[in-house]
């Protein structure tokens, strides 16, 4: 039997096919408000955010550096209008046997420097196939592979065992603020790089898109909250520390009578992870193209084996929909193999998806980006054609969220063009 559908995401892929086929030809001043939205995403913005990021290293969980990045993060997103920013607390101590480089290594990606110059091992298959070429694709541990001294020296401090912090913030309904939408992505990475791609590019989306949907101009239907997950690499603990939290506050309103619900019930989880690199398959050598290929695509995946894959299949298929409106350069595909990402915690609980690159088991899995955990996965090791391919996914999930939560522009700010 086929899952009861949670959340209005076949409603939004049969209203697409009308949308699209009208859009056209309508006038100017009555165009797809979502479009509008849409069209206040633009590359140097979202260039200018990793790069933000960046300044940080490769703001690895448990240092100095993790922490300034958390408090930049929630000054931009209130700076954005995003202001009733709120922090998840958690405490973090490593398994016995993960302590070394800084405790990372949870999900088999953190093994230790190899023959291949720092990556030695393959990683967490995750029980899937993997086709083609294969490259190296365990973690970076090596400082000294990090030709840039100044990096070198920003990365330089070890993470520490104790109390860990998330920020996120909330996009409040106006008719439904009681449901909610999820849009999250990891802003930790490790590697000695600065983690401009894993995950600086999914970070820099969810806070773009928080930017845009905060506009004073900006009504939706209902709830949408904008999450920056922290120890992500270590095996997901910020974001299963959300869940551990805060999964059986939904729908609560807190305090009763006043129209205000701290977890509002969770109509769909969307996590962002590595956006920019699709290059194609290793050559026999392992080496990788430089250039970004001609096919290259935006990566939607749900879990066909989670508790609610149906619904998740659907909420899939509405982004697609989405991309096909309102993606400018890049097309999407939509596989069934999500895994290892923020979004597996929530899985069993609400219908996830995550964009991202590449196909996570047999593609990222198999070395298809060389960078991966890497410390040339740095900022100036990216090209426009790489960041372009964020920017498409950020206009995918801007698109798709927007519609799904019921985005409009206020009146007086539509009939006028006011930003």
């Amino acid at each position: 039997m086929r899952p009861k559908l949670l959340l209005p995401a076949a409603a939004f892929w049969l209203a697409f096919a009308a949308h699209s086929q009208t859009t056209s030809q309508t006038p100017a001043s009555e165009k797809d408000p979502i479009q509008t939205m849409v069209s206040r995403l633009d590359l140097a913005r979202y260039k200018a955010t990793i790069r933000g990021l960046t300044k940080f290293g490769d703001r690895r969980q448990g240092t100095d550096r993790n922490r300034a990045a958390i408090d930049w993060i929630e000054a931009q997103l209130k700076s954005y209008g995003c202001s009733n920013t709120e922090r998840i607390h958690y405490d973090y101590q490593p398994p016995a046997g993960r302590r070394g480089a800084g405790g990372e290594g949870g999900r088999g990606e953190g093994g230790g420097r190899g023959a291949g110059g720092g990556r030695g091992g393959r990683g967490n298959q995750a029980g899937g196939r993997v086709r083609g070429d294969r490259g190296p694709t365990a973690a970076n541990n090596d400082p000294d592979l990090q030709p840039d001294s100044r990096l070198r020296e920003l990365d330089s401090q070890p993470s520490t065992p104790g109390p860990r912090e998330e920020v996120f913030c909330t996009k409040i309904g106006a008719t439904h603020p009681e449901e909610m939408y999820i849009v999250g992505a990891h802003m930790d990475g490790i590697g000695y790089g600065e983690a401009a791609n894993d995950d600086g590019s999914g970070a820099a989306l969810v806070m773009e898109v928080a930017r845009v949907l905060s506009s004073p101009d900006v009504v939706t239907d209902r709830s949408i909250r904008f999450a920056l997950w922290n120890n992500e690499e270590t095996g997901l603990n910020g974001a299963r520390a959300y869940v551990e939290q805060r999964k059986d506050l939904q729908g609560k309103e807190d305090p009763p009578g006043s129209g205000k619900y701290p977890e509002p019930k969770w109509l769909g989880m969307i996590q962002h992870d590595m956006l920019l690199f699709d290059h194609g398959m290793p050559a026999k050598d392992g080496t990788v193209s430089p250039h970004q290929r001609p096919e290259a695509d935006v990566n939607i995946e749900f879990q066909s084996r989670s508790k609610l894959a149906g619904p998740a299949a659907e909420l899939a298929w509405a982004f697609l929909a989405a991309n096909e409106q309102y993606a400018t350069d890049y097309p999407a595909v939509v596989g069934n193999h999500m895994t290892n990402t923020d979004s597996t915690p929530f899985q069993d609980l609400v219908p996830s998806i995550s964009l991202r690159e590449l196909e996570r088991v047999s593609q990222i899995g198999g070395g298809w980006d060389p960078t991966h955990h890497q410390p040339t996965d740095v900022y100036s090791h990216f090209s426009d054609g790489d960041f372009r391919l964020g920017l498409n996914a950020t206009q995918t999930t801007l698109g798709a969220v927007a519609r799904l939560a019921g985005a409009k522009l206020k009146e007086a700010d539509t009939a006028s063009g006011a930003h």
